[in-house]
């Protein structure tokens, strides 16, 4: 088998170290494994399959003779580098936003459209958590009849600011408990015991940059250039895996026990739906593996063409670091093994 020599650009976030789990529990095949960040985490030692790796500079020539480079790393850093990484022949599959929406760079979730990763030019763009997850969850009905129009609400969990996130949410359910002084950084206002209806920066639509993602990207992942989606993102004080409450508008009427057919038969789902016995999607059951639970499957009582359902899937991993790896899986044709 052929081994590969893969860069992860950003390796000691979140993301990165998420990454290198990935990594081993699929077990890519690895001839070199480089480890790439700024100067303070230079020397850092990662462990590896049993090994410790050492974190080198990301700087110019640092991707040289690497086959793919997994981003995991800011906008700024992706921008910096992209360049570099592609002149050097390695294929970058970035996680940042920073090239998703360009014309020449496919933007891939595996599951719906892993053919467009070959059509790169050396970038190749990781998703918005929520669209993955999102997108997975609806791809089955999309198969039986074309998506017009989604409305969608997104439940996002306190990682998914990064690894401060969750440190606050801690900090401050500490400080009620205890009666200390509550204090937010990472977070407009406090998380702890409240929801708040803002993700991104507010455009002149009032929607924010968070929310109109999931038409942007939606439009270019199902190549649906007509799609239509409202969207509301909320920060909920979960510490790990994103909810999304959806309701799709089809060309062609469904029937339900067809839809959820579709939903169980299909790739990276898992139909988690029986009302009665309360089983339905939750960030406890699907935090720390790579399917996306989908339960509450139901009639919209609006439009007989709506289907509406609950679905929460792990935003670090299946919203972020499985798949890049599972588009690196797809361009080394690991996926059909």
């Amino acid at each position: 088998m052929k081994k590969y020599n893969v860069g992860i650009l950003g390796a000691t976030g979140a993301v990165g170290r998420e990454m290198l789990n990935i990594l081993e529990e699929r077990n890519f095949p690895i001839n070199e494994l480089r480890l790439l960040a700024s100067s303070r985490s230079v020397g850092k030692e990662i462990m590896f399959r049993g090994e410790a790796v050492k974190c080198q500079l990301a700087q110019k020539g640092a991707f040289k003779g690497l086959d793919f480079v997994l981003g995991a790393a800011t906008n700024a850093i992706a921008k910096e580098f992209a360049s570099d990484i592609v002149e050097s022949g390695a294929v970058f599959i970035d996680n940042s936003s920073a090239f998703r929406m360009c014309d020449d760079v496919p933007l891939v979730v595996p599951e719906i459209n892993g053919d467009d990763a070959f059509l790169n030019k050396g970038i190749i763009a990781n998703p918005n958590c929520s669209t993955i997850i999102t997108l997975v969850a609806v791809n089955a009905i999309n198969k039986l009849s074309k998506i017009k129009g989604m409305n969608a609400s997104t439940y996002q969990a306190t990682s998914g600011a990064g690894v401060g996130g969750p440190l606050e949410l801690e900090n401050q359910m500490k400080a009620i408990i205890n009666g200390g002084e509550i204090t937010n950084e990472v977070f407009q206002y406090q998380i702890a015991e409240n929801l708040i209806p803002q993700i991104g920066s507010f455009l002149d639509n009032g929607y924010t940059t968070e929310e109109m993602k999931m038409q942007n990207e939606g439009r270019k992942i199902m190549h649906l250039p007509e799609l239509l989606v409202t969207c509301t993102c909320v920060r909920v004080p979960v510490v790990r895996s994103h909810s999304i409450s959806v309701t799709v508008v089809t060309e062609d009427k469904l029937d339900i026990e067809a839809v959820k057919a579709a939903i169980a038969n299909e790739k990276g789902c898992k139909l988690y739906d029986d009302p009665e016995n309360k089983i339905y999607p939750m960030p406890l059951v699907t935090s720390n593996q790579d399917l996306v639970y989908v339960g509450r499957v139901r009639q919209d009582l609006l439009n007989e063409k709506g289907i509406t359902l609950w679905c929460c899937g792990d935003q670090v991993r299946k919203g972020a670091a499985t798949n890049a790896v599972q588009i690196a899986m797809k361009l080394a044709h690991l996926d059909e093994m």
